[in-house]
Formats: structure tokens, C-alpha cells, sequence
């Protein structure tokens, strides 16, 4: 040592002092990023109150993390002025979250990137066993030769299913259109399923339209609500599920929204709930098939069916008859539910996404003539835009801890 001070690359230390001011801006700015709603360095800077500098250093490391990439070579926009601004794009190699969903007609694993882009899928399954073990099992397996065939790093794993999930214990409590005994400890059993398939990362389990609302929220048709109601069909039977503010409404135990089982014909099916004209019965895919006349056959499962059907047969008088009471019962327990919650967006999935489009007049007519608030204004009633909306929600689950902490999530302990 020659007794000179140790000099330092011009701007590091300043570069660091913005990092680590802008530490705790890491979660926020990576997740303005992966909702789209910062598609340029200036965007984030102004979301996120900072200096310019700060924001630099934030994309910076992020852009180190591997999660986005950015553009040092933005063009300005057509009769722009001023310095162009750095574009924010998410990381095409990036990391994933693998994807599971089962529901009544079989089960597909999934790799999701930030976005909620879907980087690759399994071929699906359709026979789902009686044990959870043995399907978790083997829906798990297709994951990891997934990520095997991609070689992607996995941050975590997320399940969607067709029943109330109970927390904290991440039971099934009523795997109704499955065969699985109420009270499964299917979180349980998903994580020893992953760890044992030396697949890294936390696991999570939760109910498949709570997920199909979160996605659509984030990345699809409920961007931008603030009180969002989703109601859907899945392959059986009804659900529904809310966004407040940006995070799913779940209630003390994760059993909230259960709208299957909203009466909307009191003289109508028998419930598998015990109760009779649930929305559950009324309003799915099997109820729609039974009140057009048509047997449901082994080639494709309910929901495709009854899609097609009213895609194809719309102008069949048996078709239509039947689409149009499924869509009065359906609007029936949606006026119910605006009074109770005063959304400002619903959306609709699965059958009800294509009764929407079917006819979507009736159903706004339907709603605002029996909710009291749709007289004088009315909700905007729109249709889910995701393709395996429930898939990406479950790969928001494993994603949530990287845009909670993306250093602590991210880091090798």
C-alpha cells in the first residue's frame, strides 16, 4: 500500500447510494412493470415518486435480477419532444412459475413468466383419479418435464381447484365436482409433490375463479377496477370471487364469494349443497346441455360442449330458449350480488363468458331491472379476455413473494 486513497469508479458510490435508497422500490417497480403499467423508465419514475437517477438504479438491478430488460436505444415517438425515455420490457428468458390446475374434466400444467405470459404447457389430462395424491402427483410430473425440456429457473409453484380452499390450513373443503373427500390437504400435498420433484420455490394452493379473477385484474379484463366482481363457470358448477383494491377479498378463512350457491330458481335442481335452485346447478355447463335437449357426450368436455352448441345452434329455438333462462337465472344472482357489493366491473368466464356474448343485452337488462343501482347507472359487464385465466392466477401465487421482495426471493441463501 502506498498510503493512497483507494479511488473508486467514477459513479459507483453515487450509483450505489440510489440502489440502496430505491431498495424498497424494487417490489413496487417490478410489479408496475409485470401489470404493464410502466412500460418506460419515465412512467416509473413518475409511478413510483423518485428521482430520475433512483429509478435508473431500481431498472438496473432488476434488468441484474434477469426479471426485465432495458432498452438503451429507445426511438422517440412520432412528434415527440424532449429526451426519449428508456423502454421497460419484461425478460423473455426469464425465470417461471410452473402452473397446476385441476378441475372436473381433467387437469394441464403450465410454465408462466412475469405478464402472465404462458412460456409452455403440458398436453392435459382428462381423467382425474379419486386419490388427490395420485393427481397432484402426476400433474406435478408434467411440470417438471416442462421445466426439464426449457431448462427455466422456477420460482415457485401455484394450484388451482374447484373448491373453497380453507386458510391456513389449504384444504379443500368441497371438491364437489371431483371426487376427492372434503377437507383434502391438497397445498399439502401439492408442496411435498414439488419438493419431492426437486422443483425449488414455495407452493400454493387456492380456488380456481378467486385466480381467474386476480389474473384477469392484473392482465386482462378487470385491469384497472378497483372493486372487481368475477363470476365464472368452470367445467361444473359456479364460482365467483372479488377484487378489492387490488387483492382478492377472501374473507376470515378463504371462503368468501361463494356464489355457486346463491338461489336463483326456488323450485328448480337439487343442489349437491342440500339446498334446491342453486346458481351452482342452474347456470353450468350441465344445466344448459339438459335444458336444450342434449346429451352430453364423451368426445369433449361439458364446457366445450356447451360452447359450441351456443356458438354453432344459437338460432335453434331449443338453443336458444335454454341459453336465454340460463341467462335470466344467471343475471338474477348478479343483480343479488351488485346490491350486496357495489362493484364497479364484473366479469364473465367460461359458459357465461359466451352467454355474454350470446346476448349481451338481456343480461344487462336483467341486472339493472333487479338491482337497485342499476337503474340509475348500471355496471359494465364484460368479458374475460384470458385464455387459462385460472392458470396464470395460479402463477401469480408463486410469483407474489419475487414482486413482494425480488432480492430476498431471488437471492441464493
Amino acid at each position: 500500500m502506498n498510503g493512497k486513497p483507494t479511488t473508486r469508479a467514477a459513479g459507483e458510490g453515487s450509483t450505489r447510494t440510489r440502489l440502496d435508497r430505491g431498495r424498497g422500490a424494487l417490489g413496487p417497480a417490478l410489479e408496475l412493470v409485470h401489470t404493464g403499467r410502466a412500460p418506460t423508465r419515465a412512467v416509473l419514475t413518475a409511478e413510483l415518486g423518485v428521482t430520475r437517477a433512483t429509478a435508473g438504479a431500481v431498472a438496473a438491478e432488476l434488468e441484474a435480477l434477469g426479471l426485465i430488460r432495458v432498452d438503451a436505444r429507445p426511438g422517440a415517438a412520432a412528434g415527440s419532444q424532449g429526451r426519449p425515455s428508456h423502454r421497460l420490457r419484461l425478460a423473455e428468458d426469464g425465470p417461471v412459475a410452473l402452473a397446476a390446475q385441476v378441475h372436473a374434466d381433467g387437469f394441464r400444467a403450465a410454465l408462466v413468466g412475469l405478464g402472465g405470459r404462458i412460456v409452455a404447457t403440458a398436453p392435459g389430462c382428462e381423467i382425474v383419479d379419486a386419490d388427490p395424491a395420485k393427481v397432484l402427483g402426476s400433474v406435478v410430473d408434467a411440470g417438471a418435464q416442462l421445466l426439464q425440456q426449457t431448462g427455466r429457473h422456477c420460482v415457485g409453484a401455484g394450484l388451482a381447484v374447484p373448491s373453497a380452499v380453507a386458510e391456513p390450513e389449504g384444504t379443500a373443503l368441497n371438491p364437489l365436482h371431483l371426487a376427492w373427500p372434503a377437507g383434502a390437504p391438497v397445498r399439502e400435498i401439492f408442496a411435498e409433490r414439488i419438493h419431492a420433484a426437486g422443483i425449488t420455490g414455495p407452493a400454493f394452493a387456492a380456488n380456481d375463479v378467486n385466480l381467474a379473477a386476480l389474473a384477469e385484474h392484473r392482465h386482462g379484463a378487470g385491469r384497472g377496477a378497483r372493486d372487481l366482481l368475477c363470476v365464472a363457470t368452470g367445467h361444473r358448477g359456479v364460482g365467483g370471487a372479488l377484487v378489492l383494491d387490488g387483492r382478492l377479498h377472501t374473507g376470515s378463512s378463504g371462503l368468501a364469494l361463494e356464489v355457486g350457491h346463491l338461489t336463483v330458481n326456488p323450485e328448480g335442481r337439487p343442489c349437491h349443497c342440500g339446498s334446491r335452485g342453486c346458481l351452482d346447478v342452474e347456470a353450468d355447463p350441465l344445466a344448459f346441455l339438459t335444458a336444450a335437449g342434449r346429451d352430453p357426450g364423451p368426445e369433449v368436455s361439458l364446457l366445450q360442449e356447451a360452447n359450441d352448441l351456443i356458438r354453432d345452434q344459437y338460432a335453434d329455438p331449443a338453443v336458444r330458449t335454454a341459453a336465454e333462462a340460463l341467462i335470466d337465472r344467471l343475471g338474477l344472482g348478479l343483480a343479488g350480488l351488485v346490491n350486496i357489493l357495489n362493484p364497479d366491473r364484473i366479469i364473465l368466464g367460461g359458459l357465461h363468458r359466451t352467454l355474454l356474448d350470446a346476448d349481451p343485452e338481456r343480461l344487462r337488462a336483467v341486472v339493472a331491472d333487479r338491482s337497485l343501482w342499476g337503474q340509475s347507472g348500471g355496471v359494465p359487464i364484460l368479458a374475460c379476455t384470458l385464455d387459462h385465466n385460472s392458470l396464470v392466477g395460479a402463477a401469480e401465487l408463486a410469483w407474489q413473494p419475487v414482486l413482494d421482495d425480488p432480492l430476498a426471493a431471488l437471492t441464493p441463501r
